[in-house]
């Protein structure tokens, strides 16, 4: 108990540390930098004006989703590990910190199926709606 409490000690110091920090680098965002940003938001397919088409919407509120899910799984993965490193030969912890890890994995397998599936079907849909069937129908030929 004794190490968990000088591991908060310490990452409250440090995030005190970086944030007193950061603070002046935060004050110095420039107008060019602003522009960069979204320059590279457009090269990303996002636009400032936002965009009207359901296919785009529903595949960025999904990969957002899914990337939400990443780092939830890293964060129980690095408590899993922690929990593991403090169990201080306790099987019962141990135990516990294996099956998170586990589970972690299960969740990491089912993530990314969902991704899998998820962009099948917004292909799919993007191919379905644009007239596009992704094969070889109606290319190269040189026929108007």
């Amino acid at each position: 108990m004794n190490q968990l409490r000088k591991f908060i000690a310490c990452a409250t110091l440090t995030t005190a540390m970086l944030s007193v920090l950061a603070s002046p680098a935060a004050a110095q965002v420039t107008k060019s930098l602003q522009n960069g940003l979204q320059a590279a938001g457009g090269n990303a397919g996002y636009t400032s004006g936002g965009t009207t088409d359901l296919k785009q919407i529903v595949g960025a509120l999904i990969s957002e989703a899914l990337g939400l899910l990443g780092v939830v799984l890293l964060a129980i993965l690095i408590y899993a590990g922690f929990l593991w490193m403090t169990a201080q030969g306790d099987d019962t912890k141990v135990k516990k910190a294996k099956d998170m890890i586990f589970q972690a994995v299960i969740g990491l397998i089912i993530i990314v199926a969902a991704y899998a599936i998820a962009d099948f079907v917004i292909v799919s849909l993007g191919n379905a709606t644009s007239g596009g069937t992704g094969g070889e129908a109606g290319g190269g030929t040189g026929n108007p």
